[in-house]
């Protein structure tokens, strides 16, 4: 069978496309309103179709019938408890938007990836209404909480995730189950990068840092720096043997003493991105791109359910019409 195509909005640096990859999908396109984002998915992916332009402003008709799935991962802060959530008064608000594309490009299943806090009570009834226009289209649709640790996240990050299939895909979706084995810790993770500077006491950092992350925040154009989180975040980092008030230009070098602050690449590294994946600009629009994204592992796990799914009921479609063929020759 052919790669399935997919059609993402807000992108970003790739999170969720690196994932989506990873499970067999092949990008059709990927919207992405950040210039210094979009250059950060040519530079790992140049082959990839990257249009920089704003969701409100982009039409999904041309691709009608040619998509088997619509992801992104929806702007958070009108749902985020760190924001004001206005939700649907907010102007980031474009779950309206992927609603709109999923009329106009027609695929056979969504991906939309939010903060926990929109499965806040408060915005029940706006979930309710989200869902009832995707049913409108065809789409038969649930949410879920997956945590980044279980699928090989070292990171506490919770996200709340809207899957939609079609008939007849929809009875063979299942949600991903967690991985039996937990996820190393954070000075596992980050020794090789922690002692690539020649610190002395790298490994003895390690031993310490047995836990694993809690939740990076990307912060907002407006608000915050390259830092790793509010003050309670900031004492997990502490737990950790991190300082989390700032991130380093580069790792701990031989003389290094007290607690290390992450460098960019080790921050990459804590939201599940290979090694090699690079993040263009300064420090902090590049680690906003990281702390924003979707870790690729779960993006992975959740696109693989997808495509399972996907691949079944097209199977069953299949062999429902050759019974039917046979049947009018056996006539």
């Amino acid at each position: 069978m052919s790669k399935l195509t997919s059609l993402e909005i807000c992108a970003g640096a790739g999170g969720q496309a690196l994932g989506l990859e990873l499970a067999g999908f092949e990008h059709t396109a990927l919207i992405e309103i950040e210039p210094l984002a979009c250059q950060t998915l040519l530079l790992n992916r140049p082959s990839w179709n990257v249009i920089n332009k704003d969701v409100k402003a982009f039409s999904a008709t041309p691709f009608f019938g040619e998509i088997d799935l619509l992801a992104g991962g929806v702007p958070c802060p009108p749902f985020s408890i760190a924001g004001k959530q206005l939700g649907q008064l907010d102007e980031r608000d474009l779950f309206p938007d992927a609603i709109r594309l999923a009329k106009e490009c027609n695929p056979r299943a969504i991906l939309l990836e939010n903060v926990r806090g929109i499965l806040d009570p408060k915005f029940k009834l706006y979930r309710r209404e989200i869902l009832a226009e995707l049913r409108k289209l065809g789409y038969f649709c649930d949410w879920r909480v997956l945590q980044a640790s279980d699928y090989g996240v070292s990171q506490l990050r919770p996200r709340a995730i809207l899957v939609g299939l079609k008939e007849p895909f929809c009875e063979y979706f299942e949600w991903p189950n967690a991985h039996q084995q937990k996820p190393i810790s954070v000075g596992e993770l980050l020794l090789q990068e922690m002692r690539s500077g020649g610190w002395k006491q790298a490994e003895q950092w390690a031993d310490l840092a047995t836990g694993i992350a809690p939740t990076l925040v990307g912060d907002s154009k407006k608000h915050g720096g390259a830092d790793l989180g509010p003050t309670r975040a900031k004492k997990a980092w502490a737990s950790l043997g991190v300082d989390g008030k700032g991130l380093a230009d580069a790792p701990p070098g031989p003389d290094f003493t007290g607690n290390p602050r992450l460098t960019l690449k080790m921050t990459a590294l804590v939201q599940g991105f290979p090694a090699d994946w690079q993040f263009v600009g300064k420090k902090t629009p590049a680690y906003r791109q990281v702390g924003n994204a979707f870790p690729p592992p779960v993006a992975k796990a959740v696109g693989l359910a997808i495509k399972n799914a996907l691949t079944s009921g097209k199977q069953r479609k299949e062999n429902r019409l050759q019974r039917e063929v046979e049947s009018l020759f056996a006539e």
